[in-house]
């Protein structure tokens, strides 16, 4: 298998919503995330995609079949969810672009889709006159019930990339885990780097 990738804008992104939904839903269902998703939630998500310049969405495709993507738009897209979050922070939320996902089925893994979704990203970033990325990932314990005996991190891979931990820089959201009844608050710790 080899994978290929396309940058959708505008009408691909509306053409490609409902497997861009069933990804993100298949992939962010497993660990750390948990997530049990809703196609009519992730259609609304994605479709913030469509009309915004600044945007990015890097697709991955085995043939024509969608099994990767990446996002990233600018911060203040997102202010109303993250201010409080970079509160404590001196970064300037109009120079901050926010890598927001990154997903990829399990059976395409290992062939560096994730350093093509951040190069991508960060070229965007940096074409749009961006002084730092950042991402969220989800906090878990280390004796979560789910979390699988061969759970690896990916810190490595960040820092490897040249991101670190923006101290104090943690969101919270509220989402329902596959094993749960109702949606329950969780912390997401801000990596970052300088562009």
């Amino acid at each position: 298998m080899s994978l290929t990738y396309r940058t959708l804008r505008g009408p691909d992104v509306t053409a490609a919503l409902d497997d861009l939904a069933r990804l993100r839903i298949t992939v962010f269902r497993d660990w750390p995330y948990l997530y049990d998703g809703s196609l009519a939630y992730e259609r609304s998500y994605m479709a913030s995609y469509v009309g915004n310049p600044r945007a990015i969405l890097v697709a991955a495709f085995d043939d024509d079949r969608l099994v990767g993507a990446s996002t990233g738009s600018p911060l203040m897209d997102h202010a109303d969810d993250f201010a409080n979050a970079f509160a404590p922070s001196d970064l300037p939320l109009d120079q901050v672009f926010y890598c927001a996902e990154s997903v990829l089925l399990a059976s395409c893994r290992g062939q560096g889709a994730g350093h093509t979704f951040f190069d991508a990203r960060e070229s965007h970033a940096r074409d749009l006159g961006f002084a730092t990325s950042a991402f969220c990932s989800v906090i878990r314990p280390d004796d979560h019930p789910l979390r699988p005996k061969d759970a690896r991190s990916h810190d490595a891979f960040w820092c490897g990339r040249g991101y670190a931990p923006l101290s104090g820089v943690v969101a919270q959201f509220d989402w329902k885990d596959v094993d749960q009844a109702q949606t329950t608050q969780k912390r997401l710790q801000f990596w970052g780097k300088a562009l």
